[in-house]
């Protein structure tokens, strides 16, 4: 029996989620205190640098982070009441592939290459469905991601296959259940950009035919801003800025988020030197005290070095956060009455 937690709110809510890594070299804190919400049918951008944290959140909301050396330590992933951290695995087995898929961003490594498309296809719906329906469903699902039922691509091998054609199939794997939500972890990787294009206007448009929620992650505020509502910004495993996605393009607040916006390419913005973010990532299992994007941050001064930064409501509706101690005084401290 499943508990429900009498808890209202969004969709999936993830609260202070803490991830770590034990190593022999010392704690890796991969995943630090993160909050996401996600409404029914929104589709959400999780953005940052590499190694920032951003699929291994992603991992943490399905329990699919390695153990060991990984473990969720502490937090909350909140899905339709259900908090998916306090389920067995055998419970957590009915959420996985039927409530909410994850598409990953190497599709060769996560197909078998010693089995046809259509087995490994015809797996997640014995599973959740049962055998009965797989004749039924696997035409129509590979039809839904655009394979003719003419080519019979369930008959094929993954090595005979695109990398394009690969993400098509571990995108049917996905929806093969018709799940509620959809984590996208770096879809168009390692693909040229017109395959690029397509899989992403794909991703989107099922997602607005089958109203399901999207989890899209990625280090391209281009793909973001073609496909998301609503955007979380992560840098060293926190966040560090939240907002609609009009509103964070119009006025970043955070530092880091004015960085990776001023580094973007724009057709419409002549830039004659590419602007960088000075200095590197933190390490993660030594982190600097204070705000861990400081020793980057052409603003920073002597608080930032030593406290934490407050999260901070950038604008009047409060649909805009950002955790820094720049502006404190120009915004109302969210922590305050």
């Amino acid at each position: 029996m499943i508990k429900r937690e009498n808890i209202s709110g969004k969709f999936l809510s993830i609260r202070n989620l803490k991830t770590h890594f034990f190593t022999s070299h010392g704690v890796v804190t991969a995943v630090d205190d993160v909050s996401i919400e996600i409404d029914r049918s929104q589709m959400v951008g999780l953005v940052g640098e590499s190694g920032c944290g951003k699929t291994i959140t992603g991992r943490s909301i399905l329990n699919l982070v390695p153990n060991p050396p990984g473990r969720i330590v502490g937090g909350q992933i909140i899905y339709e009441g259900v908090d998916l951290l306090k389920i067995s695995i055998d419970q957590m087995r009915h959420y996985r592939g039927n409530k909410i898929s994850m598409v990953f961003q190497d599709p060769l490594g996560y197909l078998n290459p010693v089995l046809k498309i259509g087995k490994q296809i015809s797996e997640a719906i014995t599973l959740h469905q049962g055998r009965k329906h797989v004749s039924r469903i696997m035409p129509d699902i590979l039809e839904l991601v655009g394979f003719p039922r003419s080519v019979r691509i369930w008959e094929r091998y993954p090595h005979e296959l695109s990398g394009g054609m690969r993400q098509r199939v571990l995108l049917a794997m996905a929806l093969s259940c018709e799940p509620n939500l959809l984590i996208a972890d770096e879809p168009t990787t390692a693909l040229d950009v017109t395959i690029q294009a397509q899989i992403l206007d794909l991703i989107k448009n099922i997602c607005n035919e089958k109203k399901m929620a999207l989890l899209l992650i990625t280090h391209d505020f281009g793909i973001v801003a073609e496909i998301c509502d609503y955007i979380y910004v992560m840098y060293a495993g926190k966040i560090v800025e939240s907002a609609d996605v009009f509103s964070l393009f119009e006025k970043p607040h955070h530092p880091y988020t004015q960085g990776l916006l001023d580094s973007v390419l724009s057709i419409e913005e002549y830039k004659e030197n590419l602007k960088t973010i000075d200095g590197i990532v933190p390490n993660l299992i030594s982190l600097p005290p204070g705000c861990r994007f400081a020793p980057r941050c052409k603003k920073a001064r002597g608080i930032c070095f030593q406290q934490d930064p407050p999260k901070v409501v950038v604008d009047p509706d409060g649909n805009h956060h950002s955790f820094c101690w720049i502006g404190r005084a120009e915004y109302k401290d969210s922590s305050e009455p």
